[in-house]
């Protein structure tokens, strides 16, 4: 079994990858994704979709800058870079939080660095 860290690195390498088929080897089926400017992501089906059909992104890359874990939390912060579905240039500085069990991602909560009140 992974470890917390090692199954958030693999989560990017399969994003950042568009392997939309392997999200299931490191989500749980009830998970929950909650991500500025969605309704919260409930469950695998739903997770799916929302890459498959519903993210912006075309292509790009996850930088993670630093990475903690303990007892099955996981905090990581980074950069992505890359090129939304309309061919324009995307750069985010990004911060999530997960909580692991068992080998899978039951919760994850993505925050972006931009003013918004």
């Amino acid at each position: 079994m992974l470890s917390a860290e090692q199954l958030i690195t693999e989560l990017f390498g399969i994003i950042d990858g568009r392997r939309w088929d392997e999200l299931g080897s490191i989500f749980a089926d009830d998970c929950v994704y909650n991500r500025p400017g969605y309704e919260p992501i409930v469950g695998l089906t739903q997770l799916q979709q929302f890459y498959r059909h519903e993210r912006i992104i075309a292509s790009g890359e996850h930088k993670i800058e630093r990475m903690v874990s303990d007892l099955g939390t996981v905090a990581c912060w980074g950069t992505f870079v890359g090129h939304g579905k309309a061919g324009q240039p995307l750069k985010e500085d990004f911060a999530d939080t997960y909580q692991v069990c068992d080998g899978k991602i039951l919760s994850r909560r993505t925050y972006f660095y931009r003013a918004a009140i």
